[in-house]
């Protein structure tokens, strides 16, 4: 190892706050970073971490060297990305993040067509409901949901995603059809629930436009997506879901939109995010492939639900 990748070695540690993440994202023994760390503050001839039995620090001299290795891997990357550019055909490594289910769905298509496409491509996909730092931790590309508040990332709109409220036909045989607010309220219902993160409570607009909450009644908390629809299939709880998580159950008739009549505000909208203005040829291409799978007006969850542009105060 260079002293150019000690440096960037350096500032992952600095990013993650600890060798044992760093040797963990590496998959490589915690001793072999702690030793070329070592090595570095040798051949530098200065300290550049505190150590303690409970955490890492930098010094005045660390804190100074992570700045010198930001730039260095800005301009690693740019240097990448500009010779990238002059290829006729992309090729290296495309790295993407996305949200879970969004990534099972659709980014994992894009991927199959896309390495057909251009095989001299080689792809990784990190599939977390984290909110992943793009340029920290080194992605290419990443999907979120919102577009970024970062300063240091550029964004493209994917696709609408937009809120409906659904129920089995079991449920409503067996509670009724909910036909207003506080009756939805009071029937048993399933909701998204992770650490430090609740998402019970869903915005209308009412008869005068003006800004209006419903709360669910949680009977079950959970943190994946996928078992909301899995639980409402069941026949005893309702949800809030978005169209994205919409597969053929609708349909199929095994689930049913209601309370289509109020006016629900949406969820919000699919950005695929990227470091560069100028972004390298191959994140060009993978952008266009997975416009094609998603959609490019309409987007493909939508078409599963009928008259879904005609419900909760779309039409």
């Amino acid at each position: 190892m260079d002293l150019a990748s000690r440096l960037l070695l350096l500032l992952e540690v600095s990013e993650l706050g600890s060798f044992t993440k760093v040797a963990e994202h590496r998959n490589v023994n915690r001793s072999a970073i702690s030793k070329q760390i070592v090595r570095l503050e040798q051949e530098l001839g200065v300290q550049l971490l505190n150590r303690t039995t409970r955490a890492l620090s930098l010094t005045v001299a660390g804190t100074e060297m992570v700045s010198q290795a930001i730039h260095l891997r800005d301009l690693l990357n740019n240097s990448i990305r500009l010779a990238e550019n002059y290829h006729s055909e992309p090729r290296g490594e495309l790295k993407i993040s996305s949200s879970t289910l969004f990534g099972r769905q659709y980014v994992q298509q894009a991927i199959l067509k896309f390495q057909v496409l251009y095989p001299d491509i080689r792809v990784e996909l990190l599939l977390e409901d984290r909110m992943v730092d793009i340029v920290g931790e080194g992605f290419d590309l990443g999907f979120r949901i919102g577009k970024p508040k970062e300063s240091n990332l550029m964004s493209k709109q994917i696709a609408r995603n937009r809120l409906l409220i659904v129920a089995a036909p079991e449920f409503i045989e067996k509670y009724g059809l909910a036909t207003t607010i506080p009756k939805l309220e009071n029937m048993p219902a399933v909701v998204y629930s992770a650490q430090g993160l609740l998402i019970d409570r869903f915005q209308y607009l009412d008869n005068s436009g003006n800004e209006e909450y419903f709360q669910l009644n949680p009977s079950y908390k959970v943190n994946d997506v996928e078992m909301l629809i899995n639980t409402v299939l069941d026949g005893n709880m309702l949800t809030v879901i978005t169209a994205q998580m919409v597969e053929n159950e609708i349909l199929e008739g095994k689930l049913v939109p209601i309370m289509t009549h109020i006016n629900l505000t949406d969820y919000g909208t699919f950005y695929a995010v990227y470091p560069h203005r100028n972004a390298p040829l191959k994140t060009k291409l993978f952008l266009d492939t997975i416009k094609e799978i998603v959609g490019e007006n309409v987007p493909i969850w939508e078409t599963r639900i009928p008259n879904f542009d005609k419900m909760y105060g779309r039409s």
